[in-house]
């Protein structure tokens, strides 16, 4: 099923699902001049569950708190000329047998979709949000060739910003006040304007100011293999959202934001993730992620790549209607195929949700045959399942 030549059930898992949506991805991206590569983590919260498989600590809705859960990194691919397509995703857990460390999973990440995309050298950015305020990750963009636009969350970063003629040791907070205006922009965001109640998707007015300055990095720190120390040109990009009470992002980029031509571009970099979150926010919250019951790690990842798949169907990420998966989730969903009517969210969704409450009652089952050596014979007889005679 992987290859879209059978409907093998071994076929039928996460990491097939996952190679064929990023060589779907690779050919919808195929023809773009530029691919901006955004990187978005998820977590998969499970806060009353116990007995999953390899179930780890993430964060709580609740700030400050975490529950039982797992983690999910997703790559999507956008093109200058439009095109998207799912370049990355694997679900993980720290607690799962050989299981290294959240830095490698991001590496790995890194690893793959720049070999995927190796065609497009110097022509990838990767945009990240401050989560990934990481020396490591932008040193292996770099020694990819290719350009990183972060958000910062380490202010006290020691950087060097040229003064009096000279490149001088600063932190991030101070070399900020270095920068200078470059340009006023027009966009619309969801936010609370001073002497609002609250907040709402409304035009707004965004300052870009930047200046440059300087970072160190060694390749291959993180895999155990550094490299000889590097100096990387970089912009401090500070974007403040007038009339509101915003605090002003700062972004680190390797693109020159010299005038107004290179403030817009860098802001219209970072805007795009919220451009395609239409896509993240399907397989975080319709799919209802946090419903999923299953005690197996692989079914978990299995029943997510499959919501990947749904989104790639949805919101054109180079997944048709010919995979079998969709089709699959589509019948599952109750849908009546007809001329020009595919299939839509709320079947797909309801699809996912049927195979989801399969997933769970084949669990239980085998947990119940598990703990008592038989399921009551009755049940066995309404499922067709034969078992040895009871004494």
């Amino acid at each position: 099923m992987a290859k879209g030549e059978t409907t093998k059930r071994s076929d039928l898992n996460a990491k097939h699902l996952a190679a064929r949506l990023q060589a779907v991805g690779v050919r919808q991206l195929a023809q773009e001049e530029e691919v901006w590569a955004i990187i978005d983590p998820c977590e998969l919260r499970k806060p009353y569950a116990r007995r999953m498989e390899s179930l780890m600590k993430v964060r709580s809705l609740e700030e400050g708190k975490t529950v039982p859960g797992y983690r999910t990194l997703n790559v999507l691919g956008v093109g200058r000329g439009g095109r998207r397509g799912v370049l990355y995703h694997r679900l993980f857990s720290s607690r799962e047998k050989g299981f290294r460390s959240e830095s490698a999973q991001v590496q790995e990440a890194l690893r793959s979709v720049g070999e995927a995309l190796g065609d497009k050298r110097g022509r990838v950015t990767y945009i990240v949000d401050s989560g990934f305020d990481d020396v490591a990750l932008w040193a292996t963009v770099w020694e990819q060739g290719n350009h990183v636009v972060c958000r910062l969350k380490h202010r006290e970063r020691l950087v060097e910003q040229r003064r009096g003629g000279t490149w001088q040791r600063t932190n991030v907070e101070q070399a900020a006040l270095g920068v200078r205006e470059l340009a006023r922009l027009g966009t619309e965001m969801e936010v609370r304007k001073r002497g609002q109640p609250r907040a709402k998707v409304q035009s707004v007015a965004v300052v870009v100011s930047a200046c440059p300055i300087r970072v160190s990095y060694q390749p291959g720190l993180r895999e155990g293999v550094a490299g000889e120390a590097k100096t990387k040109a970089v912009w401090l990009v500070e974007v403040r959202v007038e009339d509101t009470s915003l605090e002003p992002w700062l972004l680190l980029t390797d693109w020159p934001v010299e005038d107004e031509q290179g403030a817009w571009m860098v802001f219209r970099m970072y805007r795009q993730r919220w451009a395609v979150e239409d896509a993240f926010k399907f397989t975080k919250e319709v799919l209802g992620w946090e419903d999923v019951q299953v005690l197996n790690l692989e079914g978990v990842r299995t029943l997510v790549a499959l919501g990947w798949v749904a989104a790639g169907f949805l919101y054109e990420l180079g997944v048709s209607l010919e995979w079998p998966e969709v089709r699959l989730l589509a019948r599952l969903g109750a849908w009546e195929e007809r001329p020009n009517r595919p299939p839509g969210k709320v079947i797909l969704s309801r699809g996912l949700q049927r195979l989801l409450d399969n997933l769970a009652t084949n669990a239980i089952l085998a947990d119940e045959i598990r703990r008592h050596g038989a399921l009551p014979p009755r049940i066995a007889a309404l499922l067709g399942i034969s078992q040895p005679p009871t004494s």
